[in-house]
């Protein structure tokens, strides 16, 4: 029997991490160095040679240019975030890092794009009840660097509707969900966001949808993304989309307000805290 050698026992960040060492100290460079050349704290990159936090993709391109690699690192990262996703949504998860204004509508979860690592990690351990402690950690990396669109200079505009039963599922616990709902809040700070929720008092034709994601581009057709148990589908027929922007903004005639869907979130974060 052929016995693993101590790398190959490690996961995706720690072997990206790794990489980052040895060619750090094959250049002769120190962390603060790297960190100075990549725009980032002597801290982040010993944290991300650790491999305890996933590198950004503007670190990994820093590493490129910083050590003459070429893309080397740019594409590793790639390759992990593509890794730990279904192979079905990898053409959504591009498209989305390019939209200039993304729709979500969430009938049972809160959406992908803006859960807390908490959240993410009891929604990947419950639908992953068999995978290892290491693979559920992948997926929630994979997972928080989708708010990195969230973190540029221009952010994409996010509206974001919940079904009102997305925030009263218990995913994980009362902690979890409040961490979730205090998160929800912080981000209705930002110009840039948007967020209402679907109350179960609201008519049927509104709440019967399904869950679905539009994404606009500036200089390219909108896309619709639904999705099922067996995966997602884009679509980008002009009739199709119309359609699904049409159920939009009937949804969000529907909603509750973005003033009182804070109220409804904060009084629910007390019942969390309670």
């Amino acid at each position: 029997m052929e016995e693993t050698t101590p790398s190959e026992r490690l996961n995706p960040l720690q072997r990206f991490g790794l990489d980052v060492r040895r060619v750090r100290l094959g250049r002769r460079l120190t962390q603060k160095q790297l960190g100075t050349a990549t725009g980032y704290s002597h801290a982040y990159v010993s944290m991300v040679e650790a491999g305890k936090v996933m590198a950004s993709m503007k670190f990994a391109k820093g590493c490129d240019l910083a050590f003459g690699t070429n893309g080397l690192f740019e594409g590793m990262l790639t390759r992990i975030d593509e890794g730990d996703h279904p192979s079905w949504f990898v053409p959504y998860l591009n498209l989305e890092r390019e939209a200039s204004k993304i729709l979500s509508y969430a009938t049972n979860l809160v959406t992908g794009m803006v859960q807390t690592e908490e959240y993410a990690r009891a929604v990947f351990r419950a639908a992953n009840p068999h995978a290892t402690p290491e693979g559920v950690e992948d997926k929630v990396a994979a997972r928080l660097r989708r708010r990195e669109a969230l973190e540029r200079d221009k952010p994409p505009f996010l509206w974001v509707i919940l079904h009102e039963a997305c925030l009263r599922t218990i995913v994980g616990d009362y902690e979890v969900m409040a961490g979730q709902l205090e998160y929800l809040l912080s981000l209705t700070e930002s110009p840039d966001f948007r967020l209402q929720v679907m109350p179960f008092s609201a008519s049927i034709p509104a709440t019967s949808t399904m869950p679905f994601i539009v994404l606009r581009f500036p200089d390219s057709p909108t896309v619709l993304y639904t999705e099922t148990r067996v995966g997602g589908r884009m679509h980008d027929s002009a009739q199709t989309v119309e359609a699904a922007l049409d159920d939009y903004d009937l949804l969000r005639a529907h909603a509750l307000s973005p003033d009182h869907s804070l109220n409804l979130i904060k009084s629910l974060l007390k019942e969390y805290r309670a």
